[in-house]
């Protein structure tokens, strides 16, 4: 394979107060020498093939240390993706030619040690993104969270808000094959539609609709288990439509990520009266438990009952401009870069 002399990075530049604004927040370094990124012992040179872009990124920019530290000024953006090995260092456990899955951040070359990547094998039936998808964090996200904290019974009231994006798509799917009546909220007539006749939902919902409110209490009336992706005003509604030991299942809030002052919960209280449940959990803390639930996963696929979306933006140099569309509503799927022309 015949390499480049130069390659593209991402840097982050300066944090972002509100929304991200991308030729401020990220700045574009073309003309990097790829000479630099040479593999030293136990070390791999990737070029990086997808990355995945999620909501979660927009807290790796804040100052302030969440479940990870803050992604540092002048720092290669950080991102998981998949990515082909095409240089290995003295005594790497690698080959050339294998494709490897780690988080080798917005570029399109990374220097990797050995231990920082895995090994990703496309079973029967799947593709190399499914990786990103039902096989990855997201789908990881959505099995953990549904199964582990929701806890729902067959017939129970499911609910999804964020029900076209990665998680929430997956949810909605599960939700469904498991038997219960899945509401799905989202953000235009286009998604609602997609969830309905292509996912199969009970019924979806635009959140934008003047008479959103008054149609989830007319079809969903109370719940069993809320999804929560977006936080907001949507869960303070959702706190007072709870059933009896209601489990709400705290994945997110997309709502609240670029408010640099969000509003705190007002209906907690309900949670008293319900015997409710509201959890937060982060997919990491399950990662033993992945095995098993990729495998349900890969069954589920490659019987058709489980579907993958993908949105996919074109080169590393379009990631600044991408990672908005989460916030806005503007992807429907999984929102992945593809970087390399493989």
């Amino acid at each position: 394979m015949s390499l480049p002399t130069t390659y593209t990075r991402i840097i982050f530049a300066e944090r972002p107060v509100g929304d991200i604004v991308p030729h401020k927040a990220f700045r574009i370094e073309p003309e990097h020498k790829l000479a630099d990124l040479e593999p030293g012992e136990k070390q791999v040179l990737v070029a990086v093939d997808y990355l995945s872009l999620d909501p979660a990124m927009r807290s790796w920019l804040r100052e302030k240390k969440t479940y990870r530290e803050p992604i540092q000024i002048g720092a290669t953006m950080d991102a998981g993706g998949l990515g082909t090995v095409v240089k290995t260092g003295k005594d790497s456990k690698w080959k050339v030619g294998q494709t490897v899955k780690g988080s080798f951040g917005w570029t399109e070359y990374a220097q990797m040690n050995d231990e920082a990547v895995a090994l990703v094998e496309v079973p029967q039936g799947g593709e190399l993104l499914d990786f990103l998808g039902p096989f990855g964090p997201t789908g990881m996200t959505a099995y953990f969270g549904l199964f582990d904290i929701g806890k729902p019974k067959p017939g129970d009231t499911l609910v999804v808000s964020g029900a076209a994006g990665a998680t929430g798509s997956f949810v909605c799917q599960l939700g469904v094959l498991k038997g219960l009546k899945v509401y799905a909220i989202a953000g235009s007539d286009e998604k609602v539609q997609w969830l309905e006749k292509e996912l199969g939902v009970t019924k979806a919902f635009n959140y934008k609709n003047k008479d959103f409110y008054d149609q989830l209490k007319e079809h969903m009336g109370t719940f069993d288990v809320y999804f929560d992706n977006v936080g907001g005003e949507i869960l303070e509604f959702m706190l007072t439509r709870m059933n009896l030991y209601a489990r709400i299942v705290i994945c997110g809030g997309i709502s609240d990520y670029n408010n640099p002052n969000p509003a705190g919960i007002k209906g907690h209280l309900n949670l008293i009266s319900s015997r409710g449940l509201m959890q937060g959990f982060l997919v990491f803390d399950y990662a033993s438990k992945f095995g098993p639930a990729i495998a349900e996963m890969q069954q589920w696929l490659s019987e058709g009952k489980l579907k993958s979306k993908f949105h996919v933006v074109h080169g590393v140099k379009s990631a600044p401009e991408a990672l908005p569309l989460l916030f806005s509503g503007g992807n429907t799927g999984k929102l992945v870069v593809k970087v390399s022309n493989i």
